[in-house]
């Protein structure tokens, strides 16, 4: 699975200069570049059936992998009472946190706007939203959230950063290494571990 955009939308205080920070951005990348379907293949290939193949797994196999780094899946933002994000990672810094996009557009909004809220209450350092671009949207469950959608909020996230003295979000548009319609479909609901 490779990486198409990145959109850092607040970098408040230097984080993104932080030895923390560069081990956030590691263990992400890292865990979007092992996503790979078929198992063994060493890529991620997508069957291009239009809305044919499931989300939740190739979640659930990135968080495995940031788990394998010390990240603690479904962390709880009490403090702010949003409910749980994706991951998240303590350091000397703070809190870090990512969520990887498996509903609609409004469940894109929803996650940034918890990231940012939390930012805001000094809940977290920094937040990661991962989602698909309009390519790879196309051969996904329907309607998931994807970058295209989200872009136009944009300026709406950034504006916060007057009123984050130290902070960073970011959003991250992935999408599949190649099509190949002889490849299975990836089932909605199976188990995260086979895409690894």
């Amino acid at each position: 699975m490779k990486i198409m955009q990145r959109a850092r939308l607040i970098d408040q205080g230097g984080i993104s200069s932080t030895q923390e920070w560069q081990k956030i951005e590691k263990d992400v990348i890292d865990a979007i570049g092992t996503i790979e379907w078929p198992k063994g293949s060493g890529s991620f290939t997508l069957n291009p059936q239009r809305k044919g193949n499931g989300v939740v797994p190739i979640k659930e196999a990135f968080i495995l992998h940031l788990e394998s780094k010390h990240w603690m899946k479904e962390y709880r933002l009490a403090a702010i009472g949003t409910g749980k994000i994706d991951a998240a990672c303590k350091t000397n810094r703070g809190l870090f946190g990512v969520e990887w996009e498996t509903g609609n557009i409004s469940s894109s909004h929803r996650a940034v706007n918890k990231m940012a809220l939390a930012l805001l209450e000094g809940v977290i350092i920094g937040g990661v939203l991962i989602l698909p671009t309009r390519e790879m949207y196309n051969y996904l469950t329907d309607r998931i959230g994807n970058f295209p959608e989200l872009q136009p909020y944009f300026p709406l996230w950034q504006a916060l950063k007057t009123s984050i003295p130290q902070g960073l979000l970011e959003i991250i548009a992935i999408e599949h290494d190649s099509t190949d319609p002889a490849i299975p479909l990836i089932r909605k609901g199976t188990d995260g571990r086979a895409l690894v």
